[in-house]
Order: C-alpha cells, then structure tokens, then sequence
C-alpha cells in the first residue's frame, strides 16, 4: 500500500501524521520535496519520532535550501524541479509518501504537488480547524477527485471542531481515519499511542 500524505495548507500537521502512520504500519517514508530545515528535515522529525526497526527512510530526490514554496527554492538554488527526475524509491513494504504544502503548491512553472500523485497512491487528507478551513478541506478533496484519485480518508489534527469535522465527513462521504488532539508534544511514545489507535482504519483501506 502506497499512502501519500497532504494536508490543506502548511503547517497542519503532515509530518505527525506521515509519522504515525508510519510507525502503525511499520512502512517506508519518503518525502520527495523538502524546502529548507535540512538539518531538520521532516526526514529527521519521522526518523525522531518512530521506534519500530523496520522502517526506511528514503532521500528526498530535491533537498532545497530555502523554506519556500518548491518552485521559489528551487529557483533560489539555481535548478528546476523536473518530475521525471522524482523516482520512487523500491520497496517491498507499505510505502508513506509525504507531500509538501498543500495540493496545489508548485513545483515549477506547470506542475504542482498534485502532479506527484500517482494512480496506485491512496491519498489521505490532514485537515486542522481555523476561519475558513471548511472550504480548504473541500476544496482540496474536490480537486483530488476531480482528476480520479483515490482519497483514502481524511485525519484532523488539533482542538477539535465536531461541526466543521461533521460537515466535512457528511459532504465528502469520506472515512475519518483518525483525529490528533492538540498535543503538548510529541515523541515517540506519543506518536506509538496515536499509531495504535489509527492502525485497524488504516489496516482497512
């Protein structure tokens, strides 16, 4: 199984929740795309956070300097981002694929995240709860459908909402694969709890 991991906007939680699927499923991590914190990339957050003995982590095929949209980075460091040049790594194990942004950040002047979906990928959404994030879920999973990709389901992170949760569930017909609280931390022990508890929906899918 090959999971790609997107979420509405920056910063709602991707990297949590590429770690706690990882650590349920035990599986493979690879982040195509990382745009600055090389020293901390979310390679090294996944690595940091996990405790089984059987994931891989994978290189990024571009590791841009810059904390900037792909394509602003990747200008910056004087290249261009070509998605022939993103091969996914080779495994026999479940696979998590973490995207950068949200669907539609650009990679170059043509492609965007979108665009690294591939047709055997199962795509789950991150959705966090702010003025406006209601429309930004739907949004996203309708592009998503749109071009015929498979939206596996969507996970919450943060305080929870249950309106805008319960509006978003009824208007996509989509599973709720789990919810993150609005945790102090996170580590290890944290994230084994959470992968616990999300492994049986994953298990599903």
């Amino acid at each position: 199984m090959k999971l790609f991991i997107t979420g509405i906007s920056t910063d709602v939680g991707k990297t949590i929740v590429s770690a706690i699927i990882t650590e349920s499923l035990e599986a493979d991590y690879w982040k195509p795309i990382q745009a600055g914190d090389l020293n901390n990339s979310d390679s090294h957050k996944i690595k940091k956070y996990i405790s089984n003995s059987r994931t891989q982590i994978f290189e990024n095929s571009y590791a841009l300097n810059t904390p900037a949209s792909p394509h602003l980075a990747a200008e910056l460091d004087g290249i261009v981002i070509d998605l022939h040049k993103i091969i996914e790594p080779k495994t026999d194990n479940h696979l998590v694929i973490e995207g950068a942004g949200g669907v539609f950040v650009p990679l170059n002047e043509k492609e965007c995240v979108i665009d690294l979906i591939q047709p055997d990928y199962k795509v789950i959404v991150v959705s966090r709860h702010y003025l406006g994030s209601i429309n930004h879920t739907l949004l996203t999973i309708e592009a998503l459908q749109n071009r015929k990709i498979n939206v596996a389901g969507i996970v919450f992170s943060g305080e929870e909402n249950k309106s805008s949760e319960a509006i978003i569930l009824s208007k996509t017909g989509l599973k709720c694969i789990g919810r993150i609280e609005e945790e102090p931390y996170f580590d290890p022990n944290v994230i084994r709890e959470y992968a616990d508890l999300f492994r049986e929906n994953l298990l599903e899918l």
